[in-house]
């Protein structure tokens, strides 16, 4: 992976939308939704640089904070413009952009997500300081899957996942049927995770919400009402929606990688046979166990 760089992992053809930060939020958070992106960077014209992301997790973070609050009416906050979201309402988050070089190898970058638990990570070219590419966890997979020859495989690929123990199997961040929405936002921010298996009272697996099906509460306008059961907020999803990509406790991790990459999903749900939530496996997982692991880098996701 040291040897591949970044400039190696990007397609030859991609989508990239970037908002200055005057933009109306209101704006960038329906161009997100149409474009099908969860992501995009900020440039501040007065800066003339490239100053922070705008992301899914900065909209989850204002319903939490705001929603139940006497002072702010959550409808007005879309028409601010993204600088006053940033300074105002996201003063508590993190600010800073964590960027990387296109000559910076694919380790760096494995590396760079994992450390600042961050999703998405720009390369900026370092002489004109355009963004050329939102590298990702999947974008990362995909190479090494896709270039699999070219990168060696550690011998444990042919191991049980289970037994390897690879992703998280205590305190499983979940939410259930008959919470509300809000509940879901509340173990969004808490618990920091990017989806959350649905289940029933018995924790049988029914649906997967993820922080992208939030975004689409501002297309639909629904975002005033997070009182909803999450049975209802699944149910009310009319954009694709990830399904539930299952896995179990005795297949090998060459098999989950193969799934994961294919389903093009972001992470798998470890149920047994009565479809019982036992542990869910995300990239960031396989990517620590394959990559930094290997490498002598203990764990950088707890």
């Amino acid at each position: 992976m040291k040897s591949h760089r970044c400039y190696d992992a990007i397609p030859t053809s991609c989508k990239l939308v970037i908002f200055d930060t005057k933009l109306q939020v209101k704006t960038a958070f329906f161009a997100l939704v149409a474009n099908g992106l969860r992501a995009a960077p900020l440039w501040d014209n007065k800066l003339q640089r490239f100053v922070g992301m705008l992301t899914i997790t900065d909209f989850i973070n204002i319903l939490h904070c705001y929603y139940k609050s006497p002072l702010v009416q959550i409808y007005e906050l879309e028409n601010h413009r993204i600088e006053t979201w940033r300074d105002v309402y996201l003063k508590y988050f993190n600010h800073f952009l964590v960027s990387i070089s296109p000559e910076a190898s694919l380790f760096d970058a494995i590396y760079s997500l994992l450390r600042y638990k961050i999703h998405r990570l720009p390369v900026i070219d370092p002489e004109s300081g355009n963004v050329l590419h939102i590298l990702t966890h999947k974008r990362i997979l995909k190479f090494l899957h896709i270039f699999g020859g070219m990168v060696p495989k550690p011998r444990f690929i042919q191991r049980p996942i289970q037994e390897l123990g690879i992703g998280t199997f205590r305190d499983i961040a979940m939410v259930r049927e008959t919470a509300t929405l809000y509940d879901a936002l509340s173990i969004f921010v808490d618990r920091r995770v990017s989806a959350l298996p649905v289940v029933d009272e018995h924790g049988k697996v029914l649906a997967l919400y993820s922080r992208f099906d939030v975004i689409n509460l501002a297309a639909q306008k629904t975002y005033n009402n997070l009182d909803v059961t999450m049975q209802e907020a699944v149910q009310r999803r009319k954009c694709f929606a990830e399904g539930v990509i299952k896995c179990y406790p005795d297949e090998t991790l060459e098999t989950i990688i193969d799934r994961i990459v294919k389903a093009e999903v972001h992470r798998l749900v470890l149920v047994d046979r009565a479809d019982i939530v036992k542990g869910i496996i995300s990239l960031s997982d396989l990517l620590q166990a394959m990559v930094l692991t290997p490498a002598g880098i203990d764990s950088l996701l707890h």
